[in-house]
C-alpha cells in the first residue's frame, strides 16, 4: 500500500518526524518533489540528523528514492550520504533517471534574481539553492536530467546548448561577469565524474518501473512531500510559493506511480499547532506588533529557525481556513499535529477560525494572494494547558494529554474532516503520541 505525507501549511510542519515514525512499516521512502531547499530534522535516541535532500527514511535503514519530480544537487546528495556514513549509518538512496539536476549556474542565477527582486514585493524568500531556476529549465525543455550524466556525449550536447544562454543572461542582462559555473569544459568534467559515481554505486533507477514492481510484490511505499500546501506552485499563495507540487497529487506525477494507486492509499496531513514561515508575503494570523514578544517566545521554544537557511521564521496563530484548503486539495484521510507542547504554559491559546473579508465570513482561503492579504482573522480562544512531562504523556497515550489540549485537537479534527493519527509533543521519535499507524489501518 501507499502512505503519502503532506505538509498542510507553509512548510516546517515536522513532516520528517512522521516519516521517521511510520517508516518502520515502509519498505521504501520516496521524495516526490523539491530539492535541497527542504530541510527536515530527524531525532532518534537523542541523535539529531539534519537532512535537506536524502529522504528521512535513511535514518531507519530504508531504501530512499528521489523521484522524477525532484531536482537534485549531486554535491549535496553525496555530502549528506558521506556524513551519514561517517556517523555509522548505511543509507541506500536511489535517484530517478528522469529527475533534473541542479547545476552550479542555477545557484548563481537564483541568487542574482532574488537580489533583483529584493526591493519589490515579489521576493519569495528563496533558499538560494537553485531550485526555481532548475524547475524553469525543466519546463523550458532545456534542463539536464540525471540520466544525461551517464552518457558523456549526451551531457556535452546538453551543456553546449544551455550554458551559452545562461552566460548571456548573466553578462548581457545583469551586466555581471560569468565565472567557472558557466564554463562547459569544467562542468562537463565534474558532472561526468558524478555520473560515473552514480553508476558505480548503482544509484540510478527508472522510478516508476522500480516502484511499480515493488508495489506489485506487496511492498509498502511511503511518499514524502517537501514544503507545504500553501506554497504549492498551483494551490498556494502565488507568487510566494515553491516551484513544485507538495500536495498529494505530486506523489503521482513526481514518482510515476499512478493516481489511482496513490488515491487508494492513506494521505496524512501534517499540522503544526501554530503557524510559521520563512519569507515575505501575507500572513493574516501573524503575531506582530504588540504580540511580537509572544512570537519571540514561541520561536525560541519551538526552535523556529530555518533548517537550511537558519533564518528566524515568522510566527502566527494556527490558520484553520488554510487547513480546510489543504484538506480539500489533498484529500486527507488523517492528520498529525506537531509541536503541541510548544503552546503549553501560555496564558491563552488562540487560532484563526475563519476570515473576515469585505464584511463577510470566509471559511477557506481566497484564490488570490492579494485577496488573502485583505483578510482579517476571526480568532477563536481556547483554554490553555499546562506544562507536563511530555515524555511520560507520549508513553501513556492520547488520554494522558491535558484536557484542554485534547479539546484543541478535537476541534482541528472536526474542521478538516479527518481523524487524528498522531500528536507530536517533542522532537524525538519516542515523543509522539501515536493513535493510528496508517500502514496498519486496514490490516
Amino acid at each position: 500500500m501507499t502512505v503519502t505525507i503532506v505538509g498542510s501549511q507553509l512548510g516546517d510542519e515536522g513532516k520528517g518526524a512522521l516519516v521517521d515514525l511510520w517508516g518502520g512499516n515502509a519498505d521504501i521512502v520516496v521524495r516526490y518533489q523539491g530539492g535541497d531547499n527542504a530541510g527536515h530534522t530527524v531525532v532518534e535516541n537523542g541523535e539529531e540528523y539534519k537532512l535537506s535532500l536524502v529522504p528521512s527514511g535513511a535514518v531507519r535503514g530504508k531504501i530512499g528514492i528521489l523521484g522524477n519530480g525532484c531536482v537534485v544537487n549531486p554535491r549535496t546528495l553525496f555530502d549528506e550520504l558521506d556524513t551519514l556514513r561517517d556517523r555509522g549509518l548505511d543509507p541506500d538512496v536511489r535517484v530517478a533517471c528522469r529527475a533534473h539536476v541542479i547545476m552550479p549556474y542555477h545557484r548563481v542565477l537564483d541568487g542574482i534574481e532574488e537580489e533583483e527582486k529584493s526591493d519589490d514585493d515579489l521576493e519569495a524568500g528563496t533558499t538560494g539553492r537553485g531550485i526555481g531556476p532548475t524547475y524553469e529549465d525543466k519546463v523550458g525543455r532545456r534542463g539536464i536530467r540525471v540520466g544525461d550524466l551517464l552518457d558523456p556525449d549526451v551531457l556535452r550536447d546538453r551543456l553546449e546548448y544551455v550554458v551559452p544562454q545562461k552566460r548571456a543572461v548573466v553578462e548581457d542582462v545583469f551586466g555581471m561577469d560569468a565565472g567557472e559555473e558557466f564554463d562547459v569544459e569544467s562542468l562537463h568534467e565534474e558532472f561526468v565524474a558524478i555520473g560515473r559515481r552514480l553508476e558505480e554505486e548503482g544509484m540510478t533507477v527508472n522510478a516508476g518501473d522500480f516502484l511499480g514492481t515493488r508495489l506489485d510484490a506487496g511492498e509498502n511505499l511511503l511518499f514524502e512531500g517537501a514544503q507545504g500546501t500553501s506554497i504549492d506552485i498551483d494551490h498556494g499563495i502565488y507568487p510566494y510559493v515553491t516551484s513544485s507540487n507538495p500536495t498529494a497529487g505530486g506523489a503521482s506525477t513526481g514518482t510515476g506511480v499512478g493516481p489511482t494507486v496513490v488515491g487508494r492509499g492513506e494521505v496524512v496531513g501534517v499540522v503544526k499547532a501554530y503557524l510559521s514561515r520563512v519569507g515575505t508575503g501575507p500572513l493574516p494570523t501573524e503575531l506582530d506588533g504588540d504580540d511580537e514578544e509572544l512570537a519571540d517566545y514561541i520561536r525560541e521554544k519551538g526552535g523556529e529557525f530555518g533548517t537550511v537557511t537558519g533564518r528566524p521564521r515568522r510566527i502566527g496563530w494556527l490558520d484553520v481556513p488554510m487547513l480546510r484548503h489543504a484538506a480539500r486539495v489533498s484529500g486527507f484521510t488523517g492528520i498529525a499535529v506537531n509541536h503541541l507542547d510548544v503552546l503549553a504554559g501560555m496564558d491563552t491559546v488562540k487560532l484563526g477560525d475563519a476570515y473576515k473579508l469585505d464584511g463577510e465570513r470566509m471559511e477557506t482561503m481566497p484564490a488570490t494572494t492579494e485577496r488573502w492579504a485583505d483578510c482579517d482573522p476571526i480568532l477563536k480562544e481556547f483554554d490553555p494547558w499546562p506544562e507536563v512531562d511530555w515524555s511520560a504523556v507520549a508513553g501513556e497515550g492520547y488520554d494522558a494529554l491535558p484536557a484542554a489540549a485534547r479539546t484543541y485537537l478535537d476541534y482541528l479534527s472536526d474542521e478538516v474532516g479527518a481523524p487524528i493519527y498522531a500528536v507530536g509533543v517533542g522532537p524525538d521519535r519516542a515523543e509522539t503520541v501515536e493513535l493510528v499507524d496508517p500502514f496498519e489501518r486496514d490490516a
